[in-house]
């Protein structure tokens, strides 16, 4: 059974989750929302010809407005996809290749995701000019270096709301105003955003934002593309078929999992500002910890403009594959999910110019809304416990203690 936000603080089931960038465990309330759409309610959404269509489409339609709420929008601006890998390629390319004959340029970041990235190097193998703005040692772009990057073929800029591997938050609001005066469009990847820190499309200047289900306790296997309706962002689609959300995106929708996203969104609406406060404090109680049993512990990334969830941390004389692997009780990433298969240093950590040793040193824990007090002292205690006895076993660690 799913724990509820705030249940079983007195004890500790172990292993530990503290992978919540990586991905979030479906909230029990979600789950009890689309049940009757995997049984009884099993009706296509696109078949308007009889009443179980009709109770399908009207489901998704509701999902639709939840998913729409939250970030401020209309819910005819939302496009539903399998996930913000497919939203990422589809803004995009999708912009890049229906503007190509006026505008074919594009501004992104060094540390955006790689499907971001690999998107961008597949337009520069198709001819298009490519920007990637570099980053302060904070994580966080130089607003200057992004004004003088446009030209008048600018047709987007695509830059990360919230970094999936140091969580600082870029200054959204400021990148939309600079393409407002410059003409260009501005598409933003909200995955790890949406829940966690409030989102306005209009107010943040946003003409396309890509979202995902299962980074906000929601289902696996569904996300969205939000899509500015005035002034009018155009897209060429990524694959044909039956004309299905516009024509922006075919197929048919698996309407449990749309069910699920919006009522996944609806509940982080209601209490993402209790859930924000309460994941700070632990955060800061998990920091506050591992700082004060250990020395040589550096945090990565901006340590104020940052998800209240997220703590980088680069252990000085540790390799974090074997930390992660002395921690069998708890579940850690070294970054992306996307990546973590790669013993090469997080190439987000090299960006902000840290040392490949301690790029090679570090771990990315990340709290959500089942994490628990009991929960982050255990993980302190381990912790504490596995970084002294891997430096005990390595002569350069004494000098770290």
């Amino acid at each position: 059974m799913t724990k509820q936000p705030g249940a079983g603080t007195d004890a500790v089931k172990t292993p530990v989750y503290l992978d919540y960038q990586a991905s979030t465990p479906m909230d029990g309330r979600v789950l009890d929302v689309m049940l009757p759409y995997l049984s009884e309610k099993f009706g296509n959404p696109h078949s308007r010809s009889h009443a179980f269509g009709w109770e399908a489409e009207e489901a998704v339609e509701v999902a639709r407005e939840q998913i729409a709420e939250i970030i401020g929008a209309d819910p005819k601006e939302v496009i539903f996809t399998s996930g913000a890998t497919e939203s990422n390629n589809l803004a995009i390319k999708g912009v890049a290749h229906f503007y190509k004959a006026r505008k074919d340029h594009v501004i992104t970041c060094v540390t955006e995701h790689k499907c971001v990235l690999e998107s961008c190097r597949t337009l520069e193998r198709e001819g298009f000019t490519l920007t990637y703005l570099p980053v302060r040692r904070n994580g966080l772009i130089d607003l200057g270096e992004l004004s003088r990057a446009f030209t008048e073929r600018t047709a987007l800029v695509s830059i990360m709301a919230v970094n999936n591997e140091i969580g600082v938050i870029q200054p959204i609001a400021e990148i939309g105003a600079l393409c407002r005066e410059h003409g260009a469009f501005f598409h933003t990847d909200a995955a790890q955003a949406i829940g966690r820190i409030d989102v306005d499309v209009n107010e943040m200047g946003i003409d396309l934002m890509s979202l995902t289900a299962h980074k906000v306790y929601g289902p696996k296997g569904i996300g969205a593309l939000y899509v500015r309706r005035r002034p009018r962002v155009r897209l060429t689609p990524l694959f044909d078929g039956g004309g299905q959300e516009r024509g922006f995106r075919s197929g048919t929708l698996p309407a449990p999992l749309c069910v699920g996203f919006g009522e996944a969104c609806r509940l982080a609406r209601l209490e993402m500002a209790d859930e924000a406060k309460r994941i700070g404090a632990l955060r800061d109680r998990l920091y506050d910890g591992i700082t004060t049993r250990l020395a040589g512990v550096a945090l990565n990334g901006d340590a104020m403009t940052r998800i209240p969830g997220n703590l980088n941390l680069s252990f000085g004389h540790v390799d974090a594959e074997a930390l992660m692997a002395s921690l069998k009780a708890v579940a850690v990433s070294s970054g992306s999910a996307c990546t973590s298969a790669s013993l090469e240093p997080s190439f987000v950590l090299k960006a902000l110019g840290v040392e490949d040793r301690l790029a090679h040193a570090s771990i990315r824990f990340s709290l959500g809304r089942f994490t628990t007090e009991a929960e982050i002292d255990f993980v302190i205690e381990e912790v504490a416990r596995e970084v002294a006895g891997l430096r005990e076993s390595d002569p350069r660690g004494q000098a770290a203690e």
